[in-house]
């Protein structure tokens, strides 16, 4: 049986992408909303997805009627044409994820657009921007 030697980090070469230039591709991508515009989405019947994992959703609370998906399911949530996707969802409703501070929301944001979301984007700076602005937000007793 022969083994392949474990590579140390120092002998990989990283390729022609790293991720600065993928996040940055991703916001080329989209027109990302303020808290205040994410609020006025929801209140005209966008969603607003947070793809934050349970503990921090528990630990800093949560946007009220913002929908959880967790981020390993989330492309076959979000895939319009899916047979997984969430009730509502079709190419034209507003879709604002959110993430801790507004980084994998961004990535996330990009592969729904790809998915045929023409109005995905997301919160820039995430729910901590959210909860600075002082909008609502609901905690768990």
């Amino acid at each position: 049986m022969t083994t392949i030697p474990a590579q140390r980090s120092a002998d990989i070469t990283p390729g022609p992408f790293g991720i600065d230039h993928l996040l940055a591709d991703a916001r080329e991508k989209l027109t990302r909303v303020s808290p205040q515009e994410a609020l006025a989405l929801q209140q005209d019947g966008g969603l607003i997805i947070d793809i934050r994992p349970q503990s921090d959703r528990l630990a800093e609370g949560e946007i009220p009627g913002a929908l959880t998906v967790e981020r390993i399911v989330l492309e076959w949530r979000l895939d319009p044409a899916g047979g997984h996707r969430l009730d509502g969802l079709h190419p034209d409703r507003p879709v604002v994820l959110v993430c801790n501070e507004g980084y994998a929301s961004s990535l996330a944001a990009a592969q729904a657009k790809g998915l045929g979301l023409r109005r995905a984007t997301d919160l820039d700076g995430g729910f901590r921007a959210w909860k600075a602005a002082g909008l609502p937000v609901t905690t768990t007793a």
